[in-house]
């Protein structure tokens, strides 16, 4: 029976989801003016963490400070609700230094929906979305009891809900995640439009009650001493609650796997989504890494006021009685008792070569997708693009121009330029290797980096702004005097560099100098350096890593440079690139699939070589 339709409210942004992403873009949107409206199908699931109760992690601590930086609120809320906070790779460079947090996930969602209720100019329907249509006065979303919504742009942020299918063993039904409605009706619906949509699929491991669990052999994971928080808004960093534990597999778990691998949907053939590659299932490391005899993995508290906790490492798709006897074959879980069962889901997304750098879809204006949509993997990398698509959204409406993050610039903006532009043959998942300027972007100076942009485009208050202001100024002044002052040779001095396996002084030396050896820091100089301001931890940080890494970001800057060189030769958006003699019919077919803007992402697509970016740049001068 067809359903009647009825006019339901007219909205500047309409967000379809209530995830990572669809909080970003709702939030950004109504902050900047437009009336926003956010589709969710259960009100009680805004901000819900289906998998890991964590935030951040290897390149993902650098996505959300990026966030904090715009205006997001990923980091506030991460900073609010933190159960345990460690900085990860500090051992390695700066580079690739990043904060991740175990997170109270009820208290999480808790937090973040309030915040979506509370927002000006943002209304929230808990509805599902059965049609979205484009006519000629904008787009409309209609819901499943036929409630019409009319609006000037739409951001598409369904998550795994779309078309979403959980397997488990044998078992497989229509099911969003933590058996909530998929999001059926709109998958045929956007077909219909036209989109390009394909099939991927994740999973999650098992929730186990902490009671069935023994904790006495197991190695604990605590948080760091100083715990440094997401947010530069945050005055007082969070605290360390809980600890974590981590064990191991071993050769039952291993033959209890093998012996029922034909009961993986998966293996069996019945799971035609792509998986993603960095965050295999138990049964995917056990075949991959046949040779390995053990495999590790965490057990993370699901929050304060549950028993629950996360199996981090051993997602499953095998049926549940086997999911339980590989889990007894560990010593910590002999006696586990699950309260939810590992799955695996599959859903649809889009293919992202089908959207420019806003985000925006090139054939339908005013579609904008984030998020696992977009085919990425996620918390971190979902929000991050919920925020940039609600700021273009909302941008479109209010007739300003759109706002396009270069890879030299963040985190954010390389995310966003590789889906745009190299596509994605499984779910995306951020990391420190995938950016050339990984020195630059740092999560120590997303402030710098974005802060001016969150502050024009006014999701940063004068506040936040000023206070940015204050520790730049502080940084560059205790550089300055850093760079200025003289330490003369001492027995003491000449004690703690040789300790350090450096040479000794013989005559006085500026202490920059000092702090560019990779043996000594600046907290190691404090006793020497009379005259030391007492600073933030922060600006300290920033001020060290600029003395010390002071040659190799000039070396990088210089590459930026020559990037953004390329990134100025704009590309007209109607050339036909089969007309353009000399490039080889490789070139020719990605150019015309992705349509780049400019000579620099040219030349980042799959299949086009340097020889195919000279004869462009000769076409291009003619």
């Amino acid at each position: 029976m067809e359903i009647k339709k009825y006019s339901a409210g007219r909205y500047d942004v309409a967000v379809i989801g209530g995830g990572h992403a669809g909080i970003e873009a709702s939030l950004a949107s109504a902050r900047l003016g437009c009336k926003t409206i956010m589709f969710t199908i259960s009100a009680d699931w805004i901000g819900n963490m289906p998998c890991n109760p964590s935030i951040g992690g290897t390149a993902k601590g650098h996505l959300v400070r990026e966030l904090d930086a715009l205006g997001g609120e990923m980091g506030k809320a991460a900073d609010k609700n933190t159960l345990q906070s460690r900085m990860l790779n500090l051992g390695k460079g700066p580079a690739v230094h990043s904060l991740r947090a175990q997170i109270d996930r009820r208290a999480y969602s808790g937090y973040m929906k309030h915040t979506v209720e509370r927002q000006e100019n943002l209304d929230v329907k808990q509805c599902e979305i059965v049609d979205v249509i484009k006519s000629e006065d904008g787009w409309h979303c209609v819901t499943k009891l036929g409630a019409d919504f009319t609006c000037k742009a739409v951001v598409i942020a369904t998550g795994t809900f779309l078309g979403g299918r959980v397997y488990v063993g044998e078992v497989n039904y229509p099911s969003g995640p933590d058996g909530n409605f998929p999001a059926t009706e709109l998958a045929k619906s956007l077909k219909r439009l036209g989109l390009p949509l394909r099939r991927f699929k994740t999973g999650t491991p098992a929730r186990v009650s902490r009671k069935s669990i023994d904790f006495s052999s197991l190695d604990v994971q605590v948080g760091d001493e100083r715990v440094v928080p997401f947010s530069y808004s945050t005055k007082v960093p969070p605290e360390n609650t809980v600890v974590c534990h981590i064990s191991y597999t071993n050769d039952d778990t291993k033959r209890i796997i093998l012996e029922n691998i034909n009961r993986s949907p998966l293996y069996a053939g019945e799971i035609e989504g792509v998986g993603p590659r960095y965050c295999p299932s138990i049964e995917d490391k056990i075949v991959r890494f046949a040779d390995k005899k053990r495999h590790q993995f965490f057990i993370e508290p699901c929050g304060i006021n549950t028993e629950e906790m996360y199996l981090q490492g051993l997602s499953s798709s095998l049926p549940e009685e086997v999911q339980e006897e590989l889990y007894k074959t560990i010593p910590c879980l002999k006696n586990v008792k699950l309260i939810r069962n590992a799955y695996a889901i599959e859903y649809d997304c889009v293919d992202p070569l089908s959207m420019n750098a806003t985000l925006e879809m090139k054939n339908y204006p005013g579609l904008y997708g984030a998020g696992q949509f977009n085919g990425s993997s996620g918390y971190e990398e979902a929000a991050a693009q919920g925020l940039i698509a609600g700021i273009n959204a909302a941008l479109k409406v209010l007739g300003k121009e759109p706002l396009v993050l270069s890879r030299a610039s963040s985190y954010i903006g390389t995310l966003i330029d590789d889906l745009v532009t190299k596509g994605c043959s499984d779910p995306y998942r951020m990391m420190t290797s995938r950016s050339e300027y990984r020195l630059l972007l740092r999560q120590d100076n997303a402030d710098e980096r974005l802060m001016p942009t969150g502050r024009k485009l006014g999701l940063i208050s004068e506040e936040e702004y000023n206070e940015f202001l204050t520790r730049k100024t502080l940084k560059e002044q205790e550089i300055e005097r850093v760079k200025n002052t003289f330490l003369p040779p001492s027995d003491g001095l000449n004690r703690l560099l040789t300790e350090a396996g450096t040479a000794p002084m013989t005559t006085g030396m500026r202490l920059s100098d000092l702090i560019k050896r990779p043996q000594i820091g600046y907290a190691d100089l404090a006793p020497f350096d009379r005259d030391r301001p007492k600073l933030p931890y922060s600006v300290c940080e920033k001020a060290e890593i600029e003395i010390k890494y002071e040659g190799y970001i000039a070396r990088q800057q210089a590459q930026v440079n020559e990037m953004l060189r390329l990134e100025g030769r704009g590309i007209p958006g109607d050339i036909d690139y089969s007309a353009v003699y000399g490039l080889r019919l490789e070139a020719v077919e990605k150019l015309n699939r992705v349509r780049p803007a400019n000579i620099g992402q040219a030349s980042r697509i799959s299949g086009v070589s340097p020889a195919d970016v000279s004869v462009l740049l000769i076409y291009l001068s003619k």
